[in-house]
């Protein structure tokens, strides 16, 4: 390569990323503005959006994004140690996830509370299952009108091909140290005695769901089995059954977070995000945003709450 098209390379590469170096600096401006406490009162504002997971969660400009666990208890953990803020709105647009995940945060947030802080969650297009069982770790849920939550239960699935694998050939040979301990192969199919194994895992989760949504919305657990059948329900369905509190915007989240603060004038709003990588910037998510669940539509809901995964599932 002669001298002239190095200095030519040198050139296109500089353009290309001298621009990306400027967005992320720009990016990380934004990101400390936000952190930066305001003048006049403030409110909080945590988003819990996309599948929960129990690890960190990803982000993605395309919409393959999840709501991890430990990045949203992190997040709270930062707000109960902020003396500036006195209460928080948790947005929350999730079909649910992670059993452990929608727990660990459960946990968090009623921790919280018991420090004092106020949290209005504010449900948006969907908060689902462990959506709704994060949700009813606040003081009040504010749902729209036409949210989808509900979907109280876990799941649990297990593909069988063993009869695929023995129409194209293919035979598994397993060594194992105990009867169960390939149990959920997709070679082969479940047994009686291990579907009612994995049935009493079902049930003692399921059992921890009802009694946590019991404690948060303080229902009788009676009366929350009764309506925790699997089935969905619309935010105004939701209030009616005293699963929601009221119908309202996220506005009216904040509005009602900033009364439990004792701001009785105009509040700013101070978001906690975890730090955005260059691809946000480069697309313009510079909050923790998914586009998984914008616009929802009830077939993205199905393949939410029949998500098939190796472990308990409360989506």
């Amino acid at each position: 390569m002669n001298r002239r098209n190095v200095i030519i390379l040198i050139i296109i590469l500089a353009a290309i990323i001298l621009p990306l170096l400027a967005m992320t600096v720009i990016g990380a401006a934004i990101l400390l503005s936000r952190e930066t406490p305001l003048r006049g009162g403030q409110v909080a504002l945590i988003r819990v959006e996309g599948v929960i997971t129990g690890g960190r969660g990803s982000s993605s400009p395309f919409g393959d994004a999840s709501a991890g666990a430990e990045t949203i208890v992190d997040l709270l953990e930062r707000f109960r140690r902020d003396d500036s803020v006195r209460a928080a709105v948790i947005r929350i647009n999730s079909p649910g996830g992670s059993a452990a995940g929608s727990q660990e945060i459960y946990q968090e947030i009623q921790k919280v509370r018991r420090d004092g802080k106020k949290i209005t969650v504010s449900m948006g297009d969907v908060a689902a299952s462990g959506g709704y069982y994060i949700a009813c770790a606040g003081d009040r849920i504010i749902a729209d009108p036409a949210t989808i939550t509900g979907s109280i239960g876990v799941i649990m699935q297990t593909a069988d091909m063993s009869k695929l694998f023995e129409k194209i050939g293919i035979d598994f040979g397993t060594i194992k140290s105990g009867p169960h301990k390939d149990m959920g192969s997709s070679s082969r199919p479940l047994t009686p005695e291990e579907k009612a194994l994995l049935q009493n895992m079902i049930n003692d989760v399921y059992d921890q769901f009802l009694t946590d949504v019991s404690t948060g919305r303080k229902i009788p657990k009676a009366e929350v089995r009764k309506l925790a059948d699997g089935r969905i329900y619309t935010g105004r369905q939701a209030v009616g059954n005293k699963l929601v509190d009221k119908l309202g915007s996220m506005d009216d989240a904040l509005k009602a977070a900033a009364k439990d603060a004792g701001i009785t004038g105009e509040y700013s709003v101070k978001t906690y995000q975890r730090p955005m990588g260059l691809m946000e910037v480069l697309f313009g998510t510079s909050e923790v945003r998914v586009s998984l669940l914008e616009d929802v539509t009830l077939g993205q809901l199905a393949r939410g709450l029949l998500r098939a995964d190796s472990g308990f599932k409360m989506d």
